[in-house]
C-alpha cells in the first residue's frame, strides 16, 4: 500500500487561519522569464491550515468551511470514510495553490485542478473551487467573454434533458441548478454560476457549466465586469515559485488527457530550464501521489517530509 505523505518546505511551519470563504486576495509576482528561477517571483499563494476533527464532522462540510472543493480534501484523506472521519484526528487543510499564468485574462478556469482564478489586477488574485462537466459532457478549453450577468437566472434546459424535467425552461427557485447568480459566457448558454447542490463543488457534476458555492459566486459576481475575458485551461500539473524555491503540484488527470503524467512533468521542467535545479526524488514522489498540494521540489534544503496526518507544529 502506497504511503501518502505531504512534502512541505522546511520554512512552512505555521498554519494561519483564513476566513472560511476568503481565498484571497493574494499578491503575486509572475516570473520575469519562462526559463530558470526568478528569485523575485511569487506564484505560490496561501499556506496549509490545521483542523481538529470533531464528532459529527464530514469531509464535504470541512472542505466547504475552508473554501475548498471536496476532491481537494478527499484526495488527501482517501483512506477515510468521508462521512465518518475519526474524531480527534488532526487534518492538514490544503489551502495553498500555484497560480497559473493569467495570459492577460481576467479569469482563468483550470479544469485540470477544478479551480477558478480571478485576477482583479495583474498582481492580485482570488481563487475558488468549482464543479464541472461529467465525462460525457466535458467542460471544454477555450477563450470566452462574459456577455451577460444574470441575477436569479432561469435555466434553459438542454433538449436531451427536457423530457426528464418536463419543461424547456426552469424558472428561478430552490430546484434551479444555476443558483442565484450566473455569468453567461460567449459559449452557447453556458457559464459560471452558483448551485442548489453545494456538495457537487469539487466534483464532475454538470453538463459542461462551471458551478461555484453560493457564497463564492455571490462574492465574485459583482466584481466581474461584463466583457471580461475568461480562459478555460486544462493543467493538472503546475510549476510555481516562492522565496526563490521551485514548487510542483500534480492533480489527478480527471479527463484522461495526459498519456504519462511523469513524462508530462519532466517535459515541463525541461522547457523551463529547471531540470538541473530540482530534486528528482521529490518530483517522482509528487507525481506518484497526485495530492494536488504544492510541493517544494528545490534541489537543496526544504527539510524532511512530514506525514500529512501529523502536521508539524
Amino acid at each position: 500500500m502506497m504511503k501518502f505523505v505531504l512534502i512541505l518546505a522546511g520554512w512552512i511551519i505555521l498554519f494561519p487561519t483564513f476566513p472560511a470563504d476568503a481565498a484571497g486576495p493574494f499578491t503575486i509576482h509572475p516570473p520575469a522569464s519562462r526559463s530558470g528561477i526568478d528569485p523575485q517571483a511569487v506564484t505560490v499563494v496561501g499556506s496549509p491550515q490545521r483542523h481538529l476533527v470533531k464528532k459529527g464532522d464530514d469531509l464535504l462540510e470541512i472542505a466547504r468551511q475552508y473554501g475548498l472543493g471536496y476532491t481537494e480534501i478527499g484526495v488527501l484523506y482517501r483512506h477515510w470514510d468521508p462521512f465518518l472521519p475519526p474524531p480527534g484526528a488532526e487534518m492538514v487543510i490544503p489551502t495553498m495553490w500555484i497560480v497559473p499564468d493569467s495570459r492577460g485574462r481576467q479569469i482563468i478556469v483550470n479544469t485540470g485542478e477544478m479551480r477558478l482564478y480571478y485576477f482583479k489586477t495583474p498582481t492580485q488574485v482570488y481563487t475558488f473551487p468549482i464543479g464541472m462537466g461529467v465525462l460525457d459532457f466535458k467542460t471544454p478549453s477555450g477563450t470566452f467573454r462574459v456577455i451577460e450577468k444574470k441575477v436569479n437566472p432561469a435555466w434553459h434546459i438542454p433538449k436531451s434533458l427536457q423530457r426528464k424535467y418536463g419543461m424547456a425552461v426552469m424558472p428561478p427557485g430552490e430546484d434551479n441548478p444555476l443558483g442565484e447568480y450566473k455569468l453567461t459566457l460567449s459559449w452557447g448558454d453556458y457559464g459560471i454560476h452558483g448551485t442548489h447542490m453545494p456538495l457537487g463543488v469539487g466534483r464532475l457534476v454538470s453538463h459542461g457549466c462551471t458551478r461555484m458555492y453560493p457564497e463564492h459566486i455571490k462574492k465574485l459576481f459583482p466584481t466581474v465586469p461584463k466583457g471580461a475575458t475568461v480562459e478555460y485551461i486544462y493543467e493538472p500539473a503546475k510549476i510555481g515559485f516562492r522565496n526563490g524555491r521551485v514548487f510542483l503540484s500534480v492533480h489527478e488527470d480527471v479527463y484522461f488527457k495526459i498519456r504519462s503524467m511523469l513524462l508530462h512533468v519532466l517535459n515541463m521542467l525541461e522547457q523551463r530550464g529547471l531540470t538541473d535545479q530540482v530534486n528528482m526524488v521529490k518530483v517522482l514522489q509528487t507525481v506518484e501521489e497526485q495530492t494536488g498540494m504544492p510541493v517544494d521540489i528545490s534541489a537543496s534544503g526544504g527539510g524532511a517530509p512530514p506525514d500529512y496526518r501529523r502536521p508539524p507544529i
